[in-house]
């Protein structure tokens, strides 16, 4: 119903989300203007309980059992200019700190994955379950780790809920794309934004839905938490989110590990390039390594490599490659997997056996490649991640013309040429057109005009998603410090054991000592 046939240049993100463009915070109120009184929500008390109420996917109703987890829900104004009007709720989960001397526990973690809409309550549930630093380690004994939904998001209320799982499954919803912010023409729009609106309660409520509110959020919890200043890991989006809190509230900064950086120097439509661009890097790469294979799907010449994908992925414009579960592989849903692929090492392998069966017909595998990153699960349900996403950035991001948007799609085609379908590039409309607010944000998200204590960046060289200049860049804007790691996959940071990387970081977050100049590690 809204996709736009003509291109929907699409990329994808694995555990770390989609990273998103730049624009700045505002000031809470005029410079001759006190405040809004915020302490009903600071000081108000929170029951932490079972997380079994708190799923909404089948992943998390398996995940949300492990009795080491605490769930709760935090109070905030939908409208910070109007703490004493309508409110909404942020759930978040909690891992407490195993340390039992006194003085050993530091405070909070505050734990964002991506997005915007990633479920940080799933990421924090999914690293105890799999990897024992979050629990048993360092971080696990000096810290208890949170992570949060997201206003607008998973178990966070009101969710933007746009569209039903059966419409998201016949793709007339959004999907993990790279120009989400694209439909056919103004009426779409204006139905995008109805069914948006309505899904929150009204437009005042769709109009709170933005980076600049989250990182509000992020305050209320700090306080509420009981942390006198805020400890944040913040991945991809995460360290846009993270930056905009350490441009509003500088004061109240402990120690931040932003990792996977977005750009604070892009214009959204120049990120959006730079991630094409990326993502086809990411491809040759691979692209390299299979044609040593003999039966590589993308065959034996590097060189014709993105042919050759063009030559599988084409087709499906007009006939979906078959799959089990009755769905069907589609163009974007194909484009939307292989980037899926890209983003992690332990994905290549996948990537490549799916590429090989759509080769044979079948579109299984880069379904469900696809299925990861809309965030859908087994058993049909969707997250809600992209409904979220769309209106964060509607909140965030300018709103294009048709004619800049035509333009910014043949600019991504000439440096992504796996992204281009074979058809002329349309001039559709801004999803955002009709949306009942206009966005909060101008500028660059981290301006570097703020003073802040130590923050440390994290950037992968051969990073598919969010480009290792954005974490240089980051790391300067913010007047912090900058590990690099040597590699190519979206995010490093305590995802899973590495010694170098987990030591830094670990010494960092803990005794706030910052690694020297040049610091480096290697996957």
């Amino acid at each position: 119903m809204f996709r736009s046939p003509a291109r929907r240049l699409v990329i994808a993100a694995v555990t770390l989300l989609l990273a998103s463009a730049c624009t700045s915070t505002t000031e809470d109120a005029p410079p001759d203007e006190s405040p809004p009184d915020l302490s009903a929500f600071h000081e108000q008390t929170v029951a932490f309980e079972p997380c079994a109420p708190y799923a909404t996917t089948a992943v998390d109703e398996e995940l949300f059992a492990d009795e080491r987890l605490e769930c709760a829900r935090v109070r905030v104004p939908l409208d910070y200019a109007d703490p004493e009007g309508a409110s909404g709720e942020v759930a978040l989960l909690r891992i407490r700190a195993g340390g039992e001397r006194d003085g050993e526990k530091i405070g909070s973690l505050l734990v964002n994955p991506g997005g915007p809409g990633g479920s940080g309550m799933n990421f924090v549930a999914a690293m105890a379950a799999s990897n024992p630093m979050w629990t048993e380690g360092a971080i696990g004994q000096r810290f208890d780790v949170v992570g949060f939904d997201p206003r607008g998001a998973g178990a966070s209320l009101p969710r933007v809920d746009c569209f039903t799982d059966e419409e998201e499954d016949r793709e007339e919803g959004f999907h993990a794309a790279l120009e989400t912010d694209v439909v056919p023409d103004a009426e779409a729009a204006a139905e995008v934004a109805r069914r948006c609106a309505e899904s929150v309660g009204g437009d005042e409520a769709l109009a709170g839905v933005s980076t600049r509110d989250i990182a509000r959020d992020m305050d209320v919890l700090r306080a509420v938490l009981g942390d006198e200043k805020l400890t944040y890991l913040g991945y991809s989006y995460g360290t846009e989110l993270g930056g905009a809190y350490a441009e509003a509230f500088p004061d109240r900064v402990r120690a931040m590990v932003l990792d996977g950086a977005v750009d604070p120097k892009r214009s959204a439509d120049e990120l959006m390039v730079a991630q094409a661009a990326a993502g086809q890097e990411g491809f040759d790469r691979l692209a390299e390594e299979c044609a040593a294979e003999a039966d590589c799907p993308l065959g034996g010449d590097p060189a014709r490599s993105t042919e050759e994908f063009q030559a599988l992925t084409r087709p499906l414009r007009d006939e979906p490659a078959p799959t089990a579960d009755g769905r069907g592989l589609g163009y974007d849903l194909a484009i939307t997997g292989t980037l899926a692929g890209l983003r992690s090492e332990s994905l290549r392998g996948q990537l490549v056996e799916a590429l090989g069966e759509l080769a044979e017909g079948r579109g299984d595998g880069l379904l469900a490649l696809s299925d990861l990153i809309n965030d859908r699960g087994p058993d049909g349900r969707y997250r809600g991640l992209m409904d979220a996403f769309t209106a964060v950035r509607c909140m965030d991001w300018p709103r294009s013309t048709p004619e800049e948007l035509a333009e910014r799609g043949r600019r991504m085609r000439e440096v992504a040429p796996i992204l281009d379908d074979g058809r002329p590039v349309g001039e559709d409309h801004h999803v955002c057109e009709a949306w009942p607010a206009p966005p909060t944000r101008s500028g660059p998200y981290a301006s570097g005009e703020v003073d802040l204590p130590p923050t440390l960046t994290v950037s992968v060289t051969g990073d598919p998603a969010t480009p290792h200049q954005g974490g240089i860049n980051l790391a300067e804007a913010l007047g912090g410090s900058l590990l690099t790691v040597d590699g190519a996959q979206h995010g490093a940071a305590l995802t899973k054991p590495h010694a170098c990387i987990d030591e830094i970081v670990v010494d960092y977050l803990v005794a706030l000592e910052t690694p020297p100049d040049g610091a480096r590690c290697e996957l």
